[in-house]
């Protein structure tokens, strides 16, 4: 399958991140002066030991936290240049989020859920590319339904198709197999590796497993809140002597 062309504009960077907690003793460098870059069309996995700043990093990039210092972009736009109001604006139509928590209104259905954001933002979806979506993840015969008439597989995959669906610069994935079985995060993987080589997304995920981080195109490892190396075209047994490395 051929790989999206990737263009030299990075979806979204951090330049010397930084993010303190505490004063004094109690003060904790949860991410310490990182520069990392997120480019278009691949598939980015970060991963890192217990408290290395994987998460708090994914926060940061995506606008739901602010850094101490440093600043990171979505595009071209600097967040920290934002108000609130702006933020929630970009957040809301340029970034996708799917999380551990499905976090879907059980009293919607499967396609009322993947419509919601845009039907909050009283934008039109574009049927042709949400019928993509819809087709892509398999849940043309499931749209009816709600989240309680679902596995959590198919959940999840709903929640994938509702960060896909408004076609964002950039989706943030934090352990999104972290709720589901094995047979169902591989589905949801393949899915989602999927909407980066044939949909052109952009997916930067946050995990703890090697298995999962190897449908990455590319793999970003944190520790003590640096990034400290990185694989691409990365395989689980690779991931796993990296991660070694890392508690050695």
């Amino acid at each position: 399958m051929a790989q999206t062309t990737v263009t030299t504009q990075p979806a979204a960077r951090a330049v010397g991140a930084t993010k303190i907690y505490g004063v004094g003793d109690t003060e904790v460098r949860a991410l310490d002066g990182i520069d990392v870059e997120f480019e278009r069309g691949r598939f980015t996995a970060i991963m890192g030991p217990s408290g290395s700043g994987k998460s708090t990093l994914m926060h940061c990039q995506a606008g739901l936290d602010t850094l101490t210092a440093g600043k990171v972009f979505i595009g071209d736009t600097d967040l920290s240049s934002l108000g609130e109001r702006e933020l929630t604006l970009l957040r809301r139509d340029n970034v996708g989020f799917v999380f551990q928590a499905f976090n879907l209104v059980p009293t919607l259905s499967a396609l009322e859920n993947i419509t919601l954001p845009m039907d909050l933002a009283g934008v039109k979806p574009d049927e042709e590319w949400l019928d993509l979506v819809i087709d892509t993840v398999g849940l043309r015969d499931r749209l009816t339904h709600r989240p309680n008439e679902l596995s959590g597989g198919q959940q999840q995959r709903v929640a994938v198709s509702r960060a896909l669906a408004g076609r964002p610069e950039i989706i943030f994935a934090d352990e999104p197999t972290g709720n589901v079985d094995s047979t169902t995060g591989a589905e949801i993987l393949q899915f989602m590796k999927h909407a980066v080589d044939t949909l052109g997304q952009t997916i930067v995920m946050v995990t703890h497993d090697p298995v999962a981080a190897s449908y990455a195109d590319r793999v970003v490892f944190l520790a003590d809140g640096k990034v400290v190396g990185e694989l691409h075209d990365p395989d689980a047994e690779r991931v796993i002597d990296h991660m070694k490395q890392l508690r050695g």
